[in-house]
């Protein structure tokens, strides 16, 4: 996961995801990110390499927040449907807090021929499967959740809807509440995944 980030590193990446969330991709310069933070653009070289480095580092801060956020408000007592909401409310959470971030995962102009960057924006994607792939096992095995579905079709069918609705809540303008829908989302999912 991330390597420890320093407040600045911090600052510039969150200013760098305003960016991708008011002007989009091609609008994130080094020019424009350091009049965003109100700096010189050879300021900005003391803390990355370069433009790549800092969307990898803004990739890998998301990956590891909501990684944090799922293992610290995991209850390993609650049933597997219980764990299953509390997964996707923390990403809704995360994202209301942080529609900067949403951005960053869903801008298609971040998915390039660029390994590194692939493999960034796969890692977001990785950490929440890490997570849900056996709590949907457990719930597979006790009968909470359908099981003529594989686990691999239920993360599927989850995450998409949820990549959807975080979509449609970015081209909005994140003019509503996303956890909100994201939770009536995820009722309707849950209809649908369990017998």
């Amino acid at each position: 996961m991330e390597a420890t980030i320093s407040n600045r590193q911090l600052e510039i990446i969150e200013a760098a995801g305003r960016i991708l969330c008011t002007a989009g991709v091609g609008a994130l310069t080094t020019k424009n990110l350091a009049a965003e933070m109100h700096f010189s653009e050879s300021a900005l070289y003391r803390h990355f390499k370069n433009k790549e480095e800092i969307v990898i580092s803004l990739l890998e801060h998301i990956a590891e927040e909501l990684d944090n956020r799922y293992r610290l408000n995991f209850d390993p007592e609650a049933s597997p449907v219980i764990q299953f909401q509390t997964i996707f409310v923390q990403q809704f959470d995360f994202f209301q807090e942080n529609p900067h971030f949403a951005v960053a995962v869903f801008s298609e102009g971040l998915m390039t021929e660029n390994h590194k960057l692939n493999v960034a924006i796969a890692q977001i994607m990785e950490v929440k499967k890490r997570h849900l792939s056996p709590i949907i096992e457990r719930g597979r095995k006790s009968g909470d959740f359908r099981n003529d579905l594989s686990t691999e079709m239920i993360l599927h069918i989850a995450m998409g809807a949820v990549r959807f609705q975080l979509y449609k809540w970015r081209v909005s303008g994140f003019k509503s509440k996303i956890r909100e829908e994201g939770e009536i989302l995820i009722d309707s999912v849950l209809k649908l995944l369990t017998p």
